[in-house]
């Protein structure tokens, strides 16, 4: 039996005495109870002994009874109060219901009543207790299954399971703090064919999660969680200006896990959502991102929102995954294999239909994909499909064999197109980066970091096309540019090399003539020099 910790407060010491001595409160589940005079005394000895019940006079000098039970009621909530007097008077019984007191006794005090009530109060503890332990125990076990149950809820959120309006709650349930206002998924993918000798691939991507986890800068507030095997990175962002920035701290990491972890590793960036509930797009994207590595290569982030026209679901709302995937491939395959999953998308669906009517419907619903998908890619339908012709009635008349053909020329035809439009828009900001050089090369802030800002896009995809496009990484142009400025200067001027070292960019002359030595094989005065 558990005890309790009592304290009688009544300002006759011989009432009290009399009271101690009645009662048997080892049996009744209590210590001897602690003595004091008046509520003042009172309050000083609850402070050390922390009774849990306490029974009270009302009437006292100094502090009566009802001020003591205040006071109490305060520093210690769950304490248990009883009453006794001698005054039977409606204002104190009604008082004491609302310091909720356990009972009001009037004096004399049968020893059977009081017995009664304090075992009425054990109990009461006794329940409270176990009410208390047993919300502590499930606490502890929610404690321990919360991890499970925040990675159940993202995997959740990423599929798109959860429905905006429950989202909010849930974040309570599960404790997880989400305030955006930006939001977007990050997909970490492992190449399954360069693991390392001798090493588990469970366990390489454990080790790159935990590196990733342990050299991510803190400014990116990332929710980490696994799904089908992949770790996935559910990133907070104050602008959707961040997401270049992302994509570079990204782009660092799949160097980093390359260089530690010995870790083939693309990170694919989705789109930025300001709502969670629209997240499973951003998922989407950052799925499809990884799988441009097959163009851009491994070992780096690569952004959806850099390397595709414009990148939307609309063609995931076909119920057919075969058409996905022939849409797919026009964004990525080449023309054969394009040319090829269309011809036998069609055949394969046409083998399906059972009558002439589920035929036509089919053929006008593919022609609808057509226009939506090109229309979500910003092609111009008019260059695929002569305008001249009514398409809906055409295809309805045309065999399988010719349908397939047509089908498979114009997915080839968008192929084309997309592809051109990916160089237009490479082309666009690498053109736009060379301009910026020509007219800013003697700024002397001018680097990678600075024109990817400029241009709005993230250093590692910058780099990659800046090169395929020019033949030279961006800092290699930035340095031949400001040599060609600074032979032309040297030759036609007079002006001393410190001068020309900061017309061309560079703060440091030192520096400017160790670069140009490099460049020419020889220093700045000697090359005027010699040319003089």
């Amino acid at each position: 039996m558990n005890k309790y910790r009592v304290m009688l407060v009544d300002d006759e010491e011989d009432v009290a005495q009399a009271i101690m001595k009645k009662m048997d409160w080892e049996s009744m589940g209590y210590e001897v109870p602690k003595y004091a005079h008046n509520g003042i005394e009172a309050l000083e000895l609850a402070e050390s002994t922390r009774p849990e019940v306490v029974m009270s006079d009302i009437k006292m000098p100094y502090m009566d009874g009802m001020e003591l039970a205040r006071n109490l009621k305060k520093l210690y909530p769950n304490i248990r109060i009883i009453f006794f007097s001698g005054f039977d008077e409606f204002e104190y019984a009604k008082e004491a219901i609302r310091l909720e007191a356990e009972e009001y006794i009037l004096k004399p005090i049968d020893a059977g009543e009081l017995q009664s009530v304090f075992k009425r109060v054990h109990e009461s503890i006794d329940k409270e207790i176990d009410e208390k332990l047993n919300v502590a125990k499930l606490e502890n076990y929610y404690m321990d299954s919360l991890p499970l149950l925040q990675e159940d809820f993202f995997s959740s959120l990423i599929e798109g399971r959860v429905e905006k309006d429950r989202i909010e709650g849930l974040l309570d349930n599960y404790r997880i703090s989400l305030s955006g206002p930006c939001y977007l998924i990050a997909l970490v993918h492992i190449s399954s064919s360069s693991i390392p000798e001798g090493m588990n691939r469970v366990l390489l991507s454990m080790a790159v999660r935990k590196l990733i986890e342990e050299r991510i800068d803190p400014q990116w507030k990332i929710k980490f969680f696994s799904y089908l095997g992949s770790t996935v990175m559910l990133c907070e962002l104050t602008s959707e200006k961040e997401v270049a920035l992302f994509t570079d701290e990204c782009d660092k990491l799949c160097r980093l896990s390359e260089s530690i972890c010995k870790a083939v590793v693309t990170i694919g960036v989705g789109n930025v959502c300001s709502d969670l509930g629209d997240i499973s797009t951003s998922y989407q994207g950052a799925r499809e991102a990884v799988s441009y590595r097959v163009l851009y290569g491994s070992n780096k982030a690569i952004n959806i929102s850099e390397v595709s026209p414009r990148d939307t679901d609309s063609d995931e709302t076909s119920e057919e995954d075969a058409l996905r995937d022939v849409f797919k491939k026009i964004k990525m395959a080449d023309e054969s294999e394009v040319y090829e999953a269309a011809c036998k998308y069609i055949d394969d669906s046409l083998a399906k239909q059972s009558s002439i009517q589920n035929y036509r419907f089919f053929v006008m619903d593919i022609v609808s994909e057509l226009y939506r998908f090109a229309k979500n890619n910003q092609l111009d339908i008019n260059e695929i499909i002569d305008k001249n012709i009514d398409i809906y009635n055409r295809v309805q008349q045309m065999e399988k064999s010719e349908l397939s053909r047509y089908f498979g020329q114009i997915c080839v035809k968008m192929h084309e197109l997309i592809g051109h439009k990916r160089q237009d828009t490479t082309k666009g900001f690498v053109s736009k980066a060379v301009d910026y050089v020509h007219d800013h090369y003697d700024n002397q802030d001018l680097s990678i970091d600075f024109i990817c800002n400029y241009l709005g896009v993230s250093s590692a995809y910058f780099s990659t096309v800046f090169k395929k496009e020019t033949g030279k990484t961006f800092v290699g142009y930035l340095t031949d540019y400001r040599m060609d400025k600074a032979v032309k200067m040297l030759i036609e001027t007079d002006e001393k090399t410190y001068v020309i070292a900061q017309q061309v960019g560079y703060s440091d002359p030192n520096y400017f003539s160790y670069v140009f030595k490099k460049q020419f094989g020889m220093s700045p005065s000697k090359y005027k020099s010699g040319k003089s």
